[in-house]
């Protein structure tokens, strides 16, 4: 009797440890990205076990001088949906619903929305560690319809730490920060 219960302690330990370790790596999609040319930061949280990112942050917050909205905040001009067009682009959720497939190492069956297009895409996104530093990691975030071979790859980067701590500050306050 007292061997199957050390037995199964022992497996109870080990799966638990397989599933701690399944969790720590599915959180690592967790903090702030800077999207592909460094043109907007996207914030990755968890909400009910799913992963979710919102721009935080764009590198030109108003449109440009040849355009027609010149110096207007950049909107959700081209959302399908009418009544979304006035909302400003810094806030919306572009990952929605993903789920962390510990066998792939990747997140998967969510969806991606891009704000150019208006359009929603299924998505996958992996890590790509370049290093031994959490700010050397990279995502290639996949966008496609239908199946994944049709599709478009961004690759992401972590923003690094001291500009994390500042961007937590400025969301705590209760007011906006102008740069």
């Amino acid at each position: 009797m007292n061997v199957i219960h050390i037995l199964g302690c022992s497996l109870a330990i080990v799966l638990f440890g397989n599933w701690a370790s399944s969790q720590e790596k599915a959180d690592e999609l967790l903090g702030e990205w800077y999207t592909q040319h460094n043109e907007s930061k996207v914030l990755v949280e968890k909400k009910g076990g799913k992963y979710y990112g919102t721009i935080t942050w764009l590198s030109e917050p108003t449109y440009e001088p040849d355009d027609d909205e010149a110096g207007v905040i950049k909107h959700d001009r081209h959302n399908r949906d009418k009544s979304l067009r006035s909302r400003p682009i810094i806030g919306i959720t572009v990952l929605r619903g993903f789920v962390f497939n510990a066998q792939k190492g990747s997140w998967e069956d969510g969806k991606i929305y891009d704000p150019e297009n208006g359009k929603d895409y299924k998505g996958n996104i992996h890590i790509v560690s370049k290093g031994k530093s959490e700010e050397e990691q990279s995502l290639k975030v996949r966008g496609y319809i239908g199946f994944s071979a049709l599709g478009r790859t961004t690759v992401w980067r972590r923003v690094p730490e001291d500009e994390r701590s500042l961007n937590r500050f400025r969301r705590s306050l209760p007011f906006p920060l102008t740069p």
